[in-house]
């Protein structure tokens, strides 16, 4: 019941924005429009409302950041490997790499916050506000790498940088750890100003997320497609699993462990794909895999 339950809801919704978008009800431009509205404010919000509310990690959850970033890079070196010894077009190398590790931020919170309550989406908000700097430098260099442009040392360090000093997400969370670790508490009618907007934050997303689902270029990508979904939800939750397990990780952090790493490509490879001169078809063919293989992940990782 657990997995109707939990992941049902989330499909019905995602299955709603494609209806909605192939019913001609929203559009491509009000769909762009939607998903930077809940990118850019929406859930930054959210996320700086859950980590203002914060009142501590205990040592499990500080326990499970590192856990975490170590899956990650080693994740992130297997897929560079699998380019390598594959042999993948530059034009390609760029998205494989991103799809096979970056994660979907809105399915997990959604996941997190009926499955585990505010003291998972407490633990989620404070990992994905360590993770996304991170992910976003690897990312960034292998697109640059494989974009077949040579930007200056000078010019790669700047879009790093203003890749981590932009990002919503990261300025959503580091704000309301400030604001936690000072001790002040927000004034009521602006703590319900903001569980408004959270309360409106991930069905929008799925919403978005539906309607950006796309089977178009899955007869020419499906295999280095279905290869990043392997390695995010199969490989990664293995290592994961045993990461976690030497980390000694447990309880509610064990669980968003999990979770996380049983979480779909998240949908703004396409976005960074398309900037940075690498295969757009590929990372929408990866994203819609990933997405609708997850469940399955999801599933596994819910009945553990």
């Amino acid at each position: 019941m657990i997995i109707i339950n939990t992941l049902l809801p989330l499909l019905a919704m995602m299955a709603l924005g494609y209806m909605l978008k192939r019913q001609g009800m929203t559009s491509d431009e009000f769909l762009k429009t939607l998903d930077t509205l809940v990118y850019y404010i929406f859930f930054p919000v959210m996320l700086f409302w859950k980590t203002a509310k914060s009142t501590g990690t205990e040592s499990s959850g500080v326990a499970l950041i590192p856990a975490v970033l170590v899956t990650v890079f080693l994740a992130s070196l297997f897929s560079y490997f699998y380019i390598r010894k594959t042999r993948m077009p530059d034009k390609s190398a760029g998205s494989f790499f991103q799809a096979s590790f970056r994660f979907n931020t809105y399915i997990g919170m959604a996941t997190v916050l009926t499955v585990l309550g505010e003291e998972g989406v407490r633990l989620f908000s404070i990992l994905i506000g360590c993770l996304i700097p991170v992910i976003n430098v690897l990312s960034v260099a292998v697109l640059i790498w494989h974009s077949g442009r040579t930007p200056s040392v000078g010019q790669r360090l700047w879009l790093l940088l203003r890749a981590l000093i932009s990002n919503p997400l990261i300025i959503g969370c580091a704000l309301g750890l400030l604001l936690s670790g000072s001790g002040y508490r927000l004034p009521a009618c602006i703590n319900n100003f903001l569980a408004l907007v959270a309360s409106m934050t991930l069905p929008l997303a799925l919403i978005s997320m539906g309607g950006t689902l796309s089977f178009a270029g899955i007869s020419r990508h499906w295999p280095n497609a279905l290869a990043a979904a392997a390695i995010k939800l199969f490989i990664i939750p293995i290592t994961g699993y045993i990461m976690l397990t030497l980390f000694s990780v447990s309880d509610t952090a064990f669980k968003t462990g999990m979770i996380y790493f049983c979480l779909p490509t998240s949908t703004a490879i396409a976005v960074l794909s398309a900037q940075l001169n690498s295969d757009v078809e590929l990372a929408s063919t990866a994203v819609m895999i990933s997405t609708l293989l997850s469940f399955i992940s999801l599933s596994v990782a819910l009945i553990l």
